[in-house]
């Protein structure tokens, strides 16, 4: 017969067996074992996308940072392609008009995108589709930012070019004639003074007394300097580039040497009466692509509006000219 523990109740004044600890333990391993299975049954039952690991928190949060940081790549990139929308019309419309460069097309603007799918290897990745649509506008704006730079590369060569033109074309009078009183004899039909009959002067005739200065017109390199028996006498001509050159006749004495670099402004000779001439002149040609034009229209550096209308008027008047 086994003993059993008793233990006083001072309340009932009496005497209670003592239950056991294995019972005890055993009803509370059954209690544990219970809730255990409903919590698991709980879980089997929750959807998957409902259960979450705190590695998983992480990435969720990680990705929805990722896409806010793509939706404001995105605003860049679309501020950065209204810059160059802009710039990209002024270019057209402005620089390359100005420079007489032929505007760039869209299609050129453009090349090198569609055919192979350069973003395929995304395929299969998550949010793919926003990252080949965010690289391939970083692509495009980069192809375009290149045709630009390419662009503005031949604008300043133009620019650079239109600066040495500008310097290399005739824009000044030969001689200062700042009254416009030395004008002899203007472009056309005229008397010579010594065959004394009509004759087509190709330039124009400008007097002063012998030894006045005559100035280069334009930039350029010294094609003559000296005498030559064409009824010039004494006389220089300036190969400017860009098909135009000068010449420059009957001086007193010549400043330059064949071959010479000169600026506009630079002395180059004196005023005479050298060659085939009835009075001390400088008689000045302007010469384009070989053709003899008026240089009425090559003194827009040296004249206002106002004079440049009075000498039109003196050169146009039928007189006898001094060569």
């Amino acid at each position: 017969m086994s003993k059993r523990k008793l233990i006083y109740d001072p309340e009932t004044l009496s005497y209670k067996p003592v239950e056991s600890s294995r019972k005890k333990w055993f009803l509370v391993f059954v209690a544990g074992l219970i809730t255990g299975l409903l919590v698991l049954f709980a879980l089997l039952s929750t959807p998957n996308d409902m259960i979450t690991t705190p590695r998983e928190k992480v990435l969720s949060r990680e990705n929805e940072n990722l896409k806010l940081n793509y939706e404001l790549l995105q605003r860049k990139f679309n501020k950065i392609e209204t810059v160059l929308n802009d710039i990209k019309k002024r270019d057209n419309n402005i620089y390359r008009v100005i420079f007489e460069a032929d505007p760039i097309s869209d299609d050129e603007r453009q090349a090198g995108y569609g055919g192979v799918d350069l973003y395929k290897n995304l395929e299969g990745t998550s949010d793919q589709n926003l990252i080949k649509k965010t690289l391939k506008q970083a692509d495009q704006l980069e192809k375009q930012l290149v045709v630009q730079s390419e662009s503005f590369d031949e604008i300043v060569k133009l620019a650079k070019e239109k600066e040495k033109f500008l310097t290399h074309l005739p824009a000044i009078q030969p001689v200062e004639n700042k009254d416009l009183t030395r004008m002899a004899s203007g472009y056309g039909m005229r008397i010579h003074p010594i065959l004394k009959r009509p004759r087509m002067h190709y330039g124009m005739d400008f007097t002063a007394p012998t030894g006045t200065p005559i100035y280069a017109t334009a930039d350029g390199i010294v094609k003559h300097a000296g005498w030559k028996a064409n009824g010039f006498g004494n006389h220089v001509v300036i190969n400017h580039g860009f098909g135009y050159e000068t010449l420059y006749a009957h001086m007193s004495k010549v400043a330059v040497k064949k071959g010479q670099k000169v600026k506009r402004g630079q002395i180059i000779g004196y005023v005479g009466n050298t060659g085939l001439s009835a009075g001390p002149h400088c008689h000045y040609e302007v010469h384009v692509n070989g053709k003899k034009v008026n240089p009425i229209n090559y003194y827009y550096n040296d004249l206002t509006p106002e004079m440049y209308a009075q000498l039109r008027k003196l050169a146009s008047e039928e007189n006898q000219s001094l060569d």
